[in-house]
């Protein structure tokens, strides 16, 4: 987590709503597929006494975040957007009951690198309360869960207009068939490169190795019938992904 992010909302440490409870305090599960991320999310909120966040259980693909959130029920689930198995909009389809739920229903706030508009929308289509990027300081975080945990919405002024204009048209995004051929994480290293990122940059900020950037990159070139990265940057440009 390296630098401050806005949230809409006014929510705020010690809600009222799902997350107050009898001792005031949020119970969180972590689904992201990077246990290092994992664990500094954990090392950034998990403090309870003074944060007032719980992490009661944490997961790594679709099918351990399911039994986790379902053994635990928790208040929020930190969700990413790029999981092994399916995706967050795999676990939020599976959990639409916990969501739906009279008594302490589940409730999803998305957390990933991604900023992208179709992983916004998408996630928020399947009945996510918010979306913030791995930008997002701990202090936000924080406050950002608490208010989806009161049953706010919570976006960064730029992902809430994606959210915006998206329910604000009666239009279905057009399919771009391009953009299909690539997998999830080769969607990532695609944005990030697009955007000036080194290999090593990319790397540090996926968690991954420069050999294995190295691998997507080529495969993105191929995949999309481009000779490089330059060719790479304008075809992103071209269709709005950075």
């Amino acid at each position: 987590m390296n630098s401050g992010q806005g949230t809409t909302g006014n929510g705020g440490n010690g809600g009222n709503g799902n997350g107050g409870g009898p001792t005031g305090r949020v119970r969180v599960v972590l689904v992201d597929d990077h246990r290092m991320f994992r664990a500094g999310v954990q090392a950034e909120i998990g403090r309870t006494d003074e944060t007032g966040v719980e992490v009661v259980g944490e997961a790594g693909d679709v099918d351990q975040a399911l039994t986790v959130i379902k053994a635990t029920r928790p208040d929020v689930v930190l969700l990413d957007v790029h999981l092994p198995g399916g995706g967050g909009v795999e676990v939020l389809r599976r959990s639409a009951s916990l969501m739906a739920a009279a008594d302490r229903p589940v409730r999803f706030l998305a957390l990933s690198v991604s900023d992208a508009a179709e992983d916004v929308i998408g996630v928020i289509r399947g009945g996510a309360r918010g979306y913030v990027t791995k930008t997002i300081t701990g202090d936000d975080l924080v406050a950002a869960i608490f208010q989806v945990a009161d049953g706010d919405a919570v976006f960064s002024p730029r992902l809430a207009g994606f959210v915006l204009d998206a329910f604000a048209s009666s239009d279905a995004t057009p399919v771009d068939e391009d953009l299909d051929r690539l997998t999830q994480r080769e969607r990532e290293v695609l944005r990030l490169i697009a955007r000036g990122y080194a290999y090593k940059e990319v790397g540090k900020e996926l968690f991954i190795s420069v050999k294995t950037v190295e691998s997507h990159v080529s495969a993105v070139l191929r995949k999309l019938q481009l000779s490089n990265r330059h060719e790479l940057t304008r075809w992103a440009t071209a269709r709005r992904l950075i």
